[in-house]
C-alpha cells in the first residue's frame, strides 16, 4: 500500500500524495455484479434542495458487495483485487467453486490466488469469514455482525479494525476502532484481519478539483455567514462566531447527542474516547 508523491510543477501538485494503487490488478470490474447508481444532486422528488453541497462527480456504478459471507463450507478463489468507487478500502473478485462470483471488502495482505472460506470449523486466517464464538482472543477483525445473518455493518472503511477481548455468556466483548468497548452476540459473524488500503488517512488530495470529481462540492463555514443563515453568522470583519454549534443550533465539538435511553446503550461497556 504504497503512496506516491508529486514533484512541484503545479500548484496542485505541490502537496499532492496519492495512492500508488500497485495492489490494484484488474482495471475492469466483473459486469455480472454492477449495479446503476443514480445520482441526484442533493434534490428529492420535487427537485428541491435537502442536502447541500452535493452535484457532479465522476459517474459511477455500484459493485454488489456480499457482507454476510452466507457461502459457508464452500472454497472461493481470490481472482483479483480492485479499486472500488463507492468505498475507500478495495474489493476482491472471489470465484467459488461452484461458479458463483462475488465481492467482498480485500483484507490487508490478501493476495490473489488465496482460497477463503466461511462459516463454522474454518481456520482464523486472514480473509476468512467465523463466528465470533470461534475466534481466537486478541484476534484483529473486521466486517463485523450486529445482528445474526444481517451482514456485516462495523469496521468496514480503509485500515480500519476491532479486536476481539473476551467472551461472557452468549456475547463477545468486541474493541472497536473509535475506542469503544461492545458486547456483540457469539452467533454473529466477523471476517479475520484489517481492512486494506491502510495508508488511505495519510493522501492529501491537492486540489479542490478531486472532491469535485467525487460528487462533492465546496462547503460554506457558518461564521462568513449572516446571521439569518446561521447561528456563528453575522458580526463585522472577521469574528470568531461565538460557540461552535450546527445550523440548527446544536453544539459541537464535545456535545454528546447519543440518547441517554437508547436501546443498545445496555451492550456498551466502555464508552468511545472524546
Amino acid at each position: 500500500m504504497a503512496l506516491k508523491k508529486f514533484k512541484p510543477t503545479t500548484s496542485s501538485q505541490r502537496f499532492k500524495i496519492i495512492s500508488a494503487f500497485d495492489e490494484i490488478t484488474s482495471s475492469k470490474p466483473e459486469k455480472s455484479l454492477l449495479a446503476p447508481k443514480k445520482r441526484t444532486g442533493g434534490r428529492n422528488s420535487e427537485g428541491k434542495m435537502t442536502m447541500r453541497y452535493m452535484g457532479g462527480g465522476h459517474k459511477q456504478k455500484y459493485r454488489i458487495i456480499d457482507f454476510k459471507r452466507d457461502k459457508e463450507g464452500i472454497p472461493a478463489t481470490v481472482k483479483s483485487i480492485e479499486y472500488d468507487p463507492n468505498r475507500t478500502a478495495r474489493i476482491a473478485l472471489l470465484f467459488y467453486k461452484d461458479g458463483e462470483k462475488r465481492y467482498i471488502i480485500a483484507p490487508h495482505g490478501l493476495k490473489v490466488g488465496q482460497e477463503l472460506l466461511a462459516g463454522k470449523g474454518v481456520t482464523p486466517d486472514v480473509g476468512n469469514s467465523l463466528y465470533l464464538s470461534e475466534i481466537p482472543f486478541g484476534t484483529v477483525i473486521h466486517n463485523i455482525e450486529l445482528r445474526p445473518g444481517q451482514g456485516g455493518k462495523m469496521a468496514r472503511s480503509a485500515g480500519s479494525y476491532a479486536q476481539l477481548m473476551t467472551r461472557e455468556g452468549k456475547f463477545a466483548i468486541v474493541k472497536m476502532p473509535s475506542g469503544e468497548t461492545r458486547m456483540i452476540l457469539q452467533t454473529c459473524k466477523a471476517t479475520v484481519g484489517m481492512v486494506s488500503n491502510v495508508d488511505h488517512s495519510l493522501e492529501v488530495s491537492g486540489k479542490a478539483g478531486r472532491s469535485r470529481w467525487l460528487g462533492r462540492r465546496p462547503r460554506v463555514r457558518g461564521v462568513v455567514m449572516n446571521p439569518v443563515d446561521h447561528p456563528m453568522g453575522g458580526g463585522e470583519g472577521r469574528s470568531s462566531g461565538g460557540h461552535p454549534r450546527s445550523r440548527k443550533g446544536l453544539p459541537a465539538k464535545g456535545y454528546i447527542t447519543r440518547a441517554k435511553k437508547k436501546s443498545s446503550n445496555k451492550y456498551i461497556i466502555e464508552k468511545r474516547k472524546k
